[in-house]
C-alpha cells in the first residue's frame, strides 16, 4: 500500500487516519457517556474526565492533520458503478462528520475552559483557556457537544452502512480502497 491517495484508492496515510479517528470517535462517545454518569463518589470521577480530554486534544490535532492531508492530497476518483445521489450522498455524509467533529472539538474546549482553567494533555502539557465565563458557557457548549455527537454516531453508522452495503451486495471496490485490499478488475466488479 503506498502511502499517498492513488487514483484508484486510499493510501496508507488516509486509511490509518480514518481508522484511528472513527475508532477515536467510538471510544470518545463511550467514555464521554459513561462518565455523565458517573457519582462524586466513584473512583473514576475525576480520572474520567481526564482521559476524555487528553484523548479529545489528540482527536483535535489528528483531525487537523486529516483535513490538511486531503486538502494536499486529491482522493481517489469515484467507482464508476455509483450512481450519481450516491455520490453526493456520500460526499454531503462526510463534510457533515467533518463539521460535526470540529464542532465537537469546540465545544469540548469550550466545556473544560468554562471556568478560566486549562487543559491537560496527558499532564504534559496544558492548553490554555482563551475562552471563558460565558454565560452559561459549560452547559450550552455541553448540549452542543453531547447531541452533535450522538448525530455523528447516526451519520457515521449510516456512512458504514453504505460501504457495507457497496462491499456485500453492489460488490464493488469501495471498501476494498479503504481497506487496503486487492481491487476486483472491472469484469470482476460488473459481477
Amino acid at each position: 500500500m503506498q502511502w499517498r491517495n492513488t487514483n484508484d484508492r486510499f493510501g496508507l496515510v488516509t486509511g490509518s487516519l480514518h481508522w484511528l479517528m472513527a475508532l477515536a470517535v467510538i471510544g470518545l462517545t463511550a467514555l464521554g457517556l459513561w462518565m455523565t454518569s458517573l457519582t462524586y463518589y466513584s473512583p473514576y470521577y475525576t480520572s474520567a474526565p481526564f482521559w476524555h480530554k487528553s484523548i479529545g486534544l489528540v482527536f483535535a490535532a489528528l483531525l487537523v492533520l486529516r483535513l490538511i492531508w486531503r486538502a494536499a492530497t486529491p482522493s481517489p476518483a469515484h467507482v464508476a458503478s455509483h450512481q450519481r445521489w450516491e455520490r453526493r450522498l456520500a460526499a454531503g455524509a462526510q463534510w457533515l462528520m467533518y463539521a460535526a467533529m470540529l464542532l465537537i472539538v469546540i465545544s469540548g474546549y469550550l466545556i473544560s475552559t468554562a471556568k478560566g482553567r486549562g487543559v491537560s494533555l496527558f499532564g504534559w502539557v496544558e492548553v490554555p483557556a482563551l475562552i471563558s465565563n460565558l454565560p452559561d458557557q459549560a452547559q450550552r457548549a455541553g448540549a452542543v457537544h453531547y447531541w452533535l455527537a450522538l448525530g455523528l454516531l447516526g451519520v457515521a453508522g449510516v456512512h458504514a452502512l453504505g460501504a457495507l452495503k457497496h462491499h456485500f451486495i453492489d460488490k464493488d471496490n469501495t471498501l476494498r480502497r479503504m481497506l487496503g485490499m486487492r481491487l476486483l478488475n472491472a469484469t470482476e466488479n460488473r459481477k
